[in-house]
């Protein structure tokens, strides 16, 4: 030690008091603090503030140095730990394996106490990954130790009953079980080697929650059963704690939830014993029912499945009556509702599916529970309904049973979703609703054998024969077996059979609204059986004091749950019925008279007329909503579906559809008004009004946009006029090329015509529309000329629609479109022409056939009635369609070649079975009126439309827009031409060769001379709509003494000679002639009526008129 310092210096007191570190840093230490000594030694300087400081941060480093070295024994004690470990574990894991395998080899076979060592020394070091196969071995090293007989040692469930052992054996097998069910979860029952893991653990599962196995029971060891069973539900009740149930879901789900399922019948079994093992152990408490519901019953067509493949599960459910059961529980709406809160909305459906099955399954059941069970089925429908969407949003998934649904899809289950389906169409199958609906279908329909005591209806003098004809045979076929079914009244609407067949109703209704992907399955199941809609309408007739109308009405206005129910009845009547009508074909409805007969249609018709209009004039569609708003629209639906059908064919009386009880008059002032009433009366029910009202109305609507539009002359302005020139020899080609470029406003509008004859020079003669009127009808004529082939004409009533091969003209569409802007512009400005449509190109015209009710079937006969009989023979075919070597095609002969048309992609392939059959007849009608020309209808109508707004037709049938296009098809009231008749050249209504006229047509000709005299002078055989005063321009009759080409007309010389009757010259050798542009007869004055009555029959006959006056 350096002089001057001494043990007792403060600097040595400092060095000696500094703590010292482990042996390993001491050195470091030392020469540290003597490196401090010295700089301090050095720095005697330094002020005493420094100094502390240089000793504070001696002490920190210390702390720190001391803090290392705990950590680093800390570090030091972990990794021997862990090493130690891993060496034990390794240990007990080579221990274990070497136990297996001399259990493997079979030396000797191991004690249940050598077992339960073990298996605590595996479950000690378990691991899932590294461990699993020695599971797997242990698995079955204690399931052979209870397969060996008469040595309990080996047993080893005999660890049960030691004192010692017994608490310590049941939480082994407690944590064994629950590690199978754990490896349950991850396992894939496709696969083969893991589906032999699976079998292993429920094997575990199914031998230790049961005793029925154990042999340690049998003889003197049945007094021990009952403990053993106690140790069996505590074992039980541990598992359902832990998940025990939502582990059975996962393995069903994985195993059924596919198109074929992939669990065998062992498995299955085993999985359904362990899930109704607590259900039963807890005689059926609701907390385990209700699981069961939740995790079992909700997997996807689960019961299908046990029916398949392990049938005798499903007599273990009838023999515990658990269907009546699960209805019971569900029945209580508060647990309903938890039930499906805690489902998904698919999963919902599931268990839907699986109750509807197994209630097809137990009749007595279903009968006895009708009540709740619908009730629970409706409940868990209408939750659903809650979320299924009208249309795609972000929100939304699909679902393909219901549609868009604004809950999560589980994509997993639409493999098992035509499963389900089946499961659901129990609901709607034949067993199911003869059940259901026993009230309604027990009762029998009045017999009457009085055909003379049934109501006859008026009918028309034009219809009358065929009318009475079908009424005759309607009533002959029908009146010995049932009445007609009017509204009787009488039935309380509270009693109890009323309110169990309204509860039925609203079933079925929820059951169209929610399953909106199936809904054509549910209605035609519905419509099966021929006699539940007739007696469902006799029951609606029965009910209340009155019956019919006045209770449903009533009902509207009523907001209370009973109300709902019993317009839920009307709604699914109507939605059925109108879907039965729909597929049914003209043979059926009127000659088979299936389900309803004729009269009931008038009957049912009438009432839907009168209930439709009462809603909407009332008020109650302005501000329908939901329900109501649905409601009308089935309704509406079902009567414009038998209006439709009786505009084709007639089944219904003359007027049937009008309503006395409303005045045009008061309809027209309050569409002045804008009243949303009559708008809303004019867009849904137009029928109501007298057709030459509807027609006035439209006439007006043209009038009202002619005068927007300024086409209408005033005094203080013209209309624009458009001016073209024709070539008569090139008239189709001329119109084509200058009308087609005009605007929309343009051909509205006022068109002057200059026709060119075949020198080039102009024709005399100023239009004043007339010389328009022969232009166009001149152009229609030629167009509409079957000759040209962009019209054919139908087989046997030729009447016209476009042609398939229309295509060989170029540019046909331009073609078309500029035919439907002339036709549109006859219509606009009330020119008839004799074009006599096809019924289902009218309807195609009208947009009909864009309705869902819309069948291309029913339309068929207007095609070729002959096609129709071969299809629909098809439908009846009784044996096996497919002998007859069809396929989903059409071969058609076009221009002497063979082509093959696919009804469907790849049709030519795929036979006509007695599946597809149905579909077959639908495609075929549907190809040959819509597909084959549905570019040359698209143009068509595009050019109509341009000319003719799509509302103003509306509000016509078919055959009304055939009247409207053609004229009437009423005969010549001639006392109406009389009147509106204007005289020329002398002639006036005294005058003798006048009189003679009038008294030829009235008494001389038939009704078709008559129609041909009108051709003669106007082109068009039919009278205009409204009657001649409506005919533009106004029939007319001039004198004329000269021939065609000396004619100057009149001047006063001939005017006064035709006045006076003083002839020039005998005109015996003229014809009569005419101007069909300006619908003129020319008539000479004839000295004699018979010679009248000749050369006016000779004219007509020989059509020598149509020329220019």
């Amino acid at each position: 030690m350096r002089a001057g310092l001494t043990t007792e210096s403060p600097l040595c007191v400092f060095f000696f008091a500094l703590p010292s570190s482990c042996a390993r840093c001491k050195d470091r230490s030392i020469t540290f603090t003597s490196w401090s000594v010295i700089k301090m030694f050095s720095a005697s300087q330094s002020s005493k503030a420094q100094f502390l400081d240089k000793a504070r941060q001696a002490r920190e480093e210390r702390r720190e140095l001391k803090e290392r070295e705990r950590a680093a024994v800390q570090i030091q004690a972990l990794v021997r730990r862990f090493l130690c470990r891993c060496h034990l574990q390794k240990e007990i894991r080579r221990e274990v394996e070497d136990f297996f395998q001399t259990a493997e080899s079979g030396a000797s076979k191991r004690s249940a106490l050598s077992v339960f060592r073990i298996a605590r020394k595996l479950l000690f070091v378990f691991n899932h990954k590294e461990d699993k196969e020695r599971f797997e071995k242990l698995c079955r090293c204690i399931l052979n130790s209870m397969d060996v007989e008469n040595e309990p040692k080996v047993w080893y469930v005999s660890l049960a009953l030691s004192k010692d052992l017994t608490l310590l054996w049941i939480k082994q097998i407690k944590d064994i079980l629950w590690f199978c069910c754990e490896f349950l979860k991850q396992l894939k029952p496709d696969i083969l080697q893991e589906s032999r893991l699976v079998n292993l653990h429920l094997t575990m599962l199914v031998t230790f929650t049961d005793t029925s196995t154990w042999k340690i029971l049998r003889g003197k060891g049945e007094t021990l059963r009952p403990a053993m069973n106690h140790i069996c539900a505590n074992i039980m009740g541990h598992l359902n704690q832990k998940g025990f149930y939502s582990v059975l879901q996962i393995l069903l789900t994985n195993g059924l939830a596919r198109s074929r399922p992939s669990l065998s019948k062992g498995s299955l079994t085993a999985i359904f014993s362990l899930a109704l093992r607590p259900v039963v152990a807890a005689q059926f408490s609701d907390n385990l029912l209700r699981s069961f519901l939740i995790h079992v019953m909700s997997v996807p067509a689960i019961m299908t499945h046990l029916a398949t493949l392990t049938p005798e599960r499903l007599a273990v459910i009838e023999s515990h009556d658990l269907f009546r059961k699960f209805i019971i529980f569900l029945s209580r709406e508060a647990q309903c509702r938890d039930v499906c809160v805690c489902l998904e909305g698919s999963h919902t459906l599931c268990l839907l599916g699986n109750l509807v099955y197994l209630g097809s399954l137990n009749d007595k059941v279903l009968e006895d529970e009708t009540a709740h069970f619908v009730g629970v089925l409706i409940h868990m429908l209408s939750y659903c309904q809650k979320y299924v969407s009208q249309k795609k949003s972000n929100l939304t998934h699909w679902h393909p049973v219901l549609g868009w649904f604004s809950q999560t899809v589980d994509y997993g289950l639409n493999e098992s979703m035509p499963l389900l389906t089946k499961q659901l169409q129990h609901l709607w199958g034949v067993h199911m609703i003869r059940i259901l609906f026993s009230d309604v279908l027990s009762k029998k329909l009045l017999e009457n054998q009085e055909i003379a005591q049934l109501p006859t209806q008026p009918v028309s003098p034009q219809n009358s024969l065929p009318m009475k004809n079908l009424f005759k045979r309607a009533f002959q076929k029908s009146a010995s077996v049932r009445n007609i079914l009017k509204p009787v009244g009488g039935k309380r609407v509270d009693s109890a059979e009323v309110q169990k067949v309204c509860s039925i109703c609203v079933l079925y209704q929820t059951t169209l609204t929610t399953l909106t992907q199936i809904r054509l399955q549910i209605l035609t199941g519905l419509t099966y059986l021929d006699d539940l809609l007739p007696k469902l309408w006799a029951f609606i007739c029965e009910l209340g004091p009155q019956g019919g109308l006045k209770l449903f009405l009533e009902c509207l206005n009523n907001d209370t749950e009973e109300s709902k129910r019993l317009l839920a009845m009307l709604m699914l009547f109507c939605d059925c019925s109108r879907h039965l009508i729909t597929i049914l074909d003209d043979i059926e409805v009127y000659e088979e008279q299936i389900s309803f007969k004729l009269e009931e249609l008038v009957t049912i018709s009438s009432f839907l007329n009168s209930f439709v209009f009462k809603m909407i004039w009332d008020g109650i569609v302005e501000n329908a909503r939901g329900e109501t708003l649905e409601l009308f629209h089935s309704v509406h639906g079902w009567l414009m579906v038998l209006y439709e059908r009786d505009c084709r064919r007639r089944f219904a009386p003359e007027d049937h559809w009008l309503r006395k009880d409303l005045k045009p008059s008061v309809l027209f002032q309050e569409l002045d008004k804008d009243k949303k009433r009559a708008q809303l009366l004019l867009q849904y029910i137009p029928h109501v009004i007298p057709h030459k009202n509807r027609v006035l109305l439209f006439r007006n609507m043209v009038t009202k946009e002619k005068e927007k539009l300024g086409l209408v002359e005033t005094s203080s302005a013209s209309p624009h006029v458009t001016h073209i020139t024709i070539r008569r020899s090139r008239m189709l080609e001329d119109g084509y090329e200058q009308l087609r470029q005009l605007s929309q406003n343009a051909m509205k509008g006022v068109i002057r015509v200059k026709f060119v004859n075949d020198l080039g020079v102009d024709e005399a003669g100023i239009d004043q529309d007339g010389v328009f009127k022969e232009f166009l009808e001149e152009i229609i004529k030629k167009v509409f000329d079957p000759a040209l082939n962009l019209f054919k004409t139908t087989s046997g009533d030729e009447r016209l629609y476009p042609s398939p091969t229309s295509y060989i003209h170029e540019n046909y569409l331009q073609l078309f479109e500029f035919v439907g802007k002339m036709l549109g512009k006859a219509v606009y400005e009330g020119i008839v022409v004799d074009v006599p449509f096809a019924s289902f190109f009218l309807s195609q015209l009208l947009g009909h056939h864009h309705s869902v009710f819309y069948s291309s079937v029913d339309e068929l006969p207007s095609l070729d009635s002959e096609f129709y009989k071969n299809l629909t023979s098809i439908k009846r075919y009784d044996g096996d369609i497919s002998d007859l070597g069809l396929t989903l095609s059409y071969d058609e002969d076009v221009m002497g070649q063979l082509v093959c048309h696919e009804l469907v992609p790849g049709g030519k392939t795929i036979p006509v079975t007695n599946e597809n059959k149905i579909s077959y007849i639908h495609l075929m009608a549907h190809f040959r009126m819509h597909t084959q020309i549905k570019s040359q209808t698209a143009a068509l109508i595009s050019g109509f439309r341009s000319i003719i707004k799509p509302e103003w037709i509306r509000m016509f049938s078919a055959p009304e827009l055939q009247r409207l296009i053609s004229g009437d098809n009423a005969e010549i009231d001639l006392e109406d031409l009389k009147k509106h008749t204007v005289y020329y050249g002398g002639f006036h209504g005294s005058h003798r060769v006048i009189i003679w006229l009038w008294d030829i047509l009235a008494n001389d000709f038939s009704p078709e001379e008559r129609a041909m005299f009108l051709k003669f002078v106007t082109s068009c055989s039919r009278p205009p709509l409204l009657g001649f005063a409506y005919l533009k321009p106004p029939f007319s009759i001039r004198c004329v003494e000269v021939s065609d080409d000396q004619d100057t007309g009149d001047t006063l010389g001939s005017v006064l000679r035709g006045f006076f009757t003083i002839r020039k010259k005998e005109p015996g050798g003229r014809l009569p002639t005419s101007s069909t542009c300006f619908n003129l007869l020319k008539l000479p004055n004839y000295s004699k009526k018979s010679i009248l009555r000749e050369k006016l029959r000779y004219a007509i006959s020989m059509n020598t008129g149509f020329e220019l006056s």
